[in-house]
């Protein structure tokens, strides 16, 4: 206990809490490999350890960036905050889990569109009513999203059956995927010298961490996240056949979830200390990140890792699920104001997404 105390006085309580989280979990799921657990326990366990390092990740992340100010900091945001789900996606694609890679993709933008921006306007609504936010920044976030989508969406719509591009999937999605990649490089100096696509990171909590500790902790998080998630994606097909969960289900809601969740808390608390501008920037930064960074990433790392390859052809439900979350999202945050009813109605239409993908192996044929 004195140890952990020090820990918190050196580096915070809300880090330390994650650091614990994520080295108990991480150790308990290693334990539990080894004694032969059901792989149910172990994808459960292994996701609260992913879930704890992405929170660690989060932590150093900010630390650094309070040195770089903030432009910077939503670069280096978006270099490493997404690792945990850069890492089950590996070893997903590598398993031959291309579904589960292309709706986790997909869940990530929905969940953070639809469920954490619903919950942030929920709670910061229901304890401080109406919440105003800048609005012109956060247009042009939601912009850039709705273009980003548009851009996943077209590879699904040219190779459709009578579209020009039947047969072609691969090449388009890799055209595509270049494309995102170069306009994610041109906005990295307008996001440095502080544009609206910069995100503000969430205020330091506590004194600054000692450079060499936050970098150490930085490659340590990125270490565990490696094995865990290599062991959270070798436990994800059992668990999903014991829990009768679908592929597309795993990917679009537990998968996604697991991989940035406590990034997701950090934009509910914002909202909840009436820290509107904040919440909404962090929440639409990281589906941004995700359409611009990490899919294109992905497509390419596909074709060199093994396993399946990955496109950007996904099914007409997912194309319609990313469509509306888009449009619904720019829509919600055009006036710089937000109720909780705006927050309960985007909650409600990504528990019914979420519904329609339970069922089956797949979906959409």
């Amino acid at each position: 206990m004195a140890g952990i105390a020090a820990l918190s006085g050196l580096l915070g309580r809300q880090a330390t809490v994650l650091i614990v989280v994520a080295v108990t979990a991480s150790l308990a799921t290693l334990g539990l490999r080894i004694a032969g657990a059901t792989e149910t326990l172990v994808f459960v366990v292994s996701a609260v350890a992913l879930a704890g390092l992405a929170g660690v990740v989060g932590e150093g992340t900010d630390q650094l960036g309070n040195r770089l100010g903030p432009g910077a900091t939503g670069v280096l945001q978006s270099a490493l905050g997404n690792l945990p789900e850069l890492f089950i996606a590996i070893f997903s694609l590598r398993a031959g889990l291309v579904l589960v890679v292309q709706t986790a993709l997909v869940g990530s933008i929905l969940a953070n569109s639809l469920l954490v921006l619903g919950l942030a306007f929920l709670f910061g609504g229901l304890r401080h009513g109406v919440q105003h936010f800048g609005a012109n920044r956060t247009r042009t976030i939601a912009t850039l999203l709705v273009l980003a989508v548009a851009a996943m969406t077209i590879p699904t719509l040219a190779t459709a059956p009578g579209a020009p591009d039947v047969g072609h999937e691969q090449e388009l999605s890799v055209i595509c995927a270049l494309v995102l990649l170069v306009v994610f490089a041109a906005s990295i100096p307008f996001s440095i010298a502080g544009g609206p696509g910069a995100s503000a990171g969430p205020a330091p909590v506590g004194q600054a961490w000692p450079m060499r500790l936050a970098i150490g902790l930085l490659f340590a998080a990125a270490l565990g996240a490696a094995f865990v998630s290599d062991w959270f994606v070798e436990a994800l097909r059992p668990a999903m056949a014991q829990l009768g969960m679908s592929e597309a289900f795993a990917g679009l809601v537990v998968v996604a979830i697991a991989g940035n969740a406590v990034e997701n808390v950090v934009g509910i608390q914002a909202a909840l200390r009436n820290e509107a501008d904040l919440a909404v920037s962090l929440i639409l930064n990281s589906s941004l990140q995700v359409a611009l960074a990490l899919t294109p990433a992905l497509v390419l790392l596909s074709l060199v890792i093994g396993g399946g390859a990955l496109t950007l052809v996904v099914p007409p439900l997912l194309v319609a699920a990313l469509a509306l979350s888009a449009i619904l999202g720019a829509l919600v945050v055009n006036d710089g104001e937000s109720t909780w009813l705006e927050g309960f109605a985007l909650v409600r239409l990504y528990v019914i997404i979420a519904a329609s993908v339970w069922w089956g192996p797949s979906i959409g044929g």
